[in-house]
Formats: C-alpha cells, structure tokens, sequence
C-alpha cells in the first residue's frame, strides 16, 4: 500500500481571515494608462476652419437666391448686383433656372432649407471652437500634424463637455452637407442629366462639376477626421485603447 503522509501539499490553505485580500497585479494596459494620465480633445485642423470660413458665406449667397426666388432672378429686383452671376449659372444648372421654377420643381428650395440648418450647426461649432477653444500642440486622431502640412495642421483643442458637443456638432453637420450633395449630384443622373445635360464638357467642368465638387471633398475629409476623433474618445472611455507613448491626441492634465 502507498503511503500519502509524506506527500508536500501542493497549494498552500488560503488565508480567509475577514477583511483581507489578495492584491492583484495591474495589467500592462491599465499600468500604461495609470503612468499617463490624459483627456480626450477634440482637435480640429485649420484646414477645415478655413473651409468653413470661405463655404459658409457662399452658402448664404446660395441659400438667400433659392428661398426669395423670384425675386433673385433676371428682371427681379433683388437680382443686380449680387445676383448677377446666377443668370449664367441658371443655363448652366436648369434647376436654378426658370424652368425648375416655373415647373415648382421644389428639389432646389428643399435643399435650401438644409443649408440653413446646416450653416446654424457649423455656426454654433465655430462659437463653441473659438469660446472654448485653447491653442495646443496636441494631436487629434483626426487632424493632422503641423509639422507635417505647416499652418493647415491642428493649432487649437476643446477639451471636455464642450469638447464632445463640438465634435459631435461638426460630424453630424459635415454629414449633412456630404450626404445632401451626393444627393444632388445622384438626382441629375437619376433624371437621366435633365437639368445639366445639355452643357458641353468644358463648361460641365469649370461651371459644375468642379465648384460643386467642393462641397464633397471637404465635407468628406470633415467627416472623417471627426468620425475618428468620436471613436477615439468612445475606445478612451470604454477601455477599448490605451495611450502609446507617441500619442499626443491626449491632452495632459496638470
């Protein structure tokens, strides 16, 4: 028979003495995040500033000829001087013309009212950059560096509540504008180019496509940087990612 008396025990009796706990070793993420502690900013770059500065009263030029039409048109009195320009622009995109008009095609003053909504959102996230707003170094998942594109990289951050309303603001809005655009463009090959068709291809080009281009490039860049400075912040909170030590999107707490 096999004797067991002499056998070591192989774990020692645990201690269950109240009030007593086993200490746990910290992970190597939650020791990284515990060495630098940060906050999340939002970062926007001078580039998209810009683009609102110089869309945003061309919006309201827009804007202001579609919703007081007729007013705004050839032989209306609001048309000379400021309105001037649309004459041509009218025979070069129909559904800013008479014949939109006179059809009550109203696919052109709809889109008018998003640019009203739209301007008043990036309005209120150019109050909130420029009230709340600090001039920084720091890196925004978004942005990019200064270094690397001089004055249109990241110069300023907005940090906390009014951090996350901005950036929140600013997506949905560029959103609007990408999606609205998109579908302007989607409803004249829809319509089988009813309003822009009869346009030879250089004056499709420099009188159309290219202004109107605008409006989905830069949105869509505004899209993206905003969208990847939310996720950012949400893996921040969530746990989901961990400073690196070349992570300068995190704003340094005193």
């Amino acid at each position: 028979m096999v004797s067991t008396r002499g056998h070591p025990k192989e774990f020692p009796e645990p201690d269950l003495t109240p009030g007593k706990s086993t200490p746990s070793t910290p992970s190597k993420s939650s020791r990284s995040r515990l060495a630098r502690k940060g906050k999340w900013a939002h970062t926007p770059s001078n580039l998209a500033i810009i683009w609102l500065f110089v869309s945003l009263p061309l919006v309201s030029w827009d804007t202001f000829y579609v919703l007081f039409r007729p007013s705004t048109m050839p032989g209306g009195w609001l048309h000379w001087p400021l309105y001037v320009p649309y004459e041509l622009y009218g025979k070069i995109d129909f559904i800013y013309g008479w014949k939109a008009f006179n059809e009550h095609n109203g696919f052109t003053s709809a889109q008018g009212m998003l640019n009203v909504i739209e301007s008043l959102m990036y309005g209120y996230y150019l109050y909130i950059l420029y009230s709340y707003g600090k001039q920084s170094k720091a890196q925004g998942r978004g942005a990019p560096k200064a270094s690397t594109v001089g004055f249109l990289g990241q110069q300023r951050y907005v940090d906390g509540e009014m951090g996350g309303l901005a950036v929140l603001v600013v997506y949905s809005a560029a959103l609007m504008t990408l999606s609205k655009t998109v579908l302007y463009w989607l409803n004249e090959y829809y319509s089988g180019f009813e309003n822009i068709g009869h346009n030879n291809f250089t004056d499709l080009l420099f009188l159309w496509i290219i202004p109107n281009g605008a409006w989905i490039v830069l949105p869509t860049y505004m899209v993206y940087a905003s969208g990847c400075e939310i996720l950012q912040g949400l893996a921040i909170v969530g746990g989901g990612a961990s400073p690196s030590s070349d992570d300068t999107s995190l704003v340094k707490t005193e």
